[in-house]
């Protein structure tokens, strides 16, 4: 992996150099909150951002998006609007590349997504150094620094960012931009391994992973499922927000009168009572507690058996996101019965 130095007084400019990579979309701040959306201008981009409501995710598998339209006078149409749009994705964080490459694992193996997997192609990752806050648990799963998954990351360093490059687009973009990079100096490494483990101190969340499957399977009838289950609203604002939830729900649109129409996918959520609806009225997870328990398992338990680690990064969204304030670091401490933890 090849390691540079970028000036940060530069940054403006590397980032007007590497639109011809595609449009540029960075965090940007609105009341408080923070959305990637496409830049105007660089003076929009925050990059000292906390967390965005939405993760990168909406990039690679949209809210909503139309898989094929079929009409009577021609038949199936495949939607291909946006589709081999490029983007340059600026300032994401690590947790939320380890999540992409979590997609990565479920719509690039075994059944092919070709809408996912085309936008993963076109859309390139620019990652950058975050700070943690009161919500952030990243480290406890593994997800505080990404060594793949991007196409250049930034790390800050005090005066310059130090650029690793993870790609061989990730070079080009170097190239491109001349004399911006320049050489890492001993001084540097010092520095940057300074801020490293002083950044492990600020983490205020920690949290267990070790055996965390098998105390889940050990915990299954546990009283606080149905704690959890008066608590909940299902309202999925968690699944929402979450950057590795990948459930969505198919549907046709008809127009009125006509034989015209689009199948559309939309995010769904383990939450909504209609989930595990099937034909017939039955419903599989009709209560609220097998609903939300049946989401936690998920996370921590059933795709660790698949893919060998939990699905969750540790980002904190669904914490802040929640409008009952459940919070999954005091869920599982609460299973592993660490002294004063609470659901809470």
């Amino acid at each position: 992996m090849k390691i540079l130095k970028l000036e940060k007084g530069k940054l403006d400019l590397f980032a007007s150099v590497v639109q011809q990579f595609g449009e540029v979309h960075a965090p940007t701040e609105h009341e408080g909150k923070f959305s990637f959306k496409r830049l105007n201008s660089w003076s929009e981009a925050r990059l000292d951002y906390n967390r965005t409501v939405l993760p990168p995710r909406k990039y690679f598998l949209p809210p909503r998006e139309t898989l094929f339209k079929y009409r009577e006078a021609t038949g199936y149409v495949p939607a291909t609007e946006d589709l081999e749009k490029r983007v340059v994705l600026f300032g994401v964080h690590a947790c939320d590349i380890h999540a992409l490459n979590i997609l990565d694992e479920v719509f690039g193996k075994g059944y092919l997504d070709p809408y996912y997997l085309t936008r993963r192609k076109n859309i390139t990752i620019i990652g950058i150094d975050c700070t943690p806050d009161e919500h952030c648990f990243c480290r406890s799963m593994r997800a505080d620094f990404a060594e793949t998954g991007f196409d250049l990351f930034l790390k800050d360093i005090g005066d310059h960012y130090l650029t690793f490059v993870g790609t061989a687009r990730g070079d080009d973009m170097v190239i491109a931009t001349g004399p911006l990079f320049s050489e890492v100096t001993h001084s540097d490494i010092v520095e940057y391994k300074r801020r490293s483990s002083q950044k492990c101190d600020t983490f205020k969340l920690d949290l267990e992973i070790r055996d965390l499957p098998e105390i889940f399977e050990l915990e299954y009838q546990a009283d606080i499922w149905e704690e959890l289950g008066e608590k909940c609203l299902s309202c999925g604002n968690c699944s929402m927000v979450c950057p590795t939830c990948y459930c969505y729900d198919v549907a046709d649109e008809v127009k009125l009168g006509s034989h015209d129409g689009d199948r559309v996918r939309l995010w769904d959520s383990c939450l909504f009572a209609t989930h595990a609806l099937v034909a017939g009225g039955e419903n599989f997870r009709k209560t609220r507690s097998s609903r939300i328990k049946f989401r936690f398992y998920h996370k921590q338990r059933g795709f660790v058996a698949e893919y060998g680690r939990p699905s969750c990064v540790g980002c904190g969204r669904c914490i802040e996101a929640c409008p009952v304030g459940i919070n999954i670091v005091g869920v599982i401490n609460r299973l592993r019965g660490v002294e004063h933890a609470s659901t809470d």
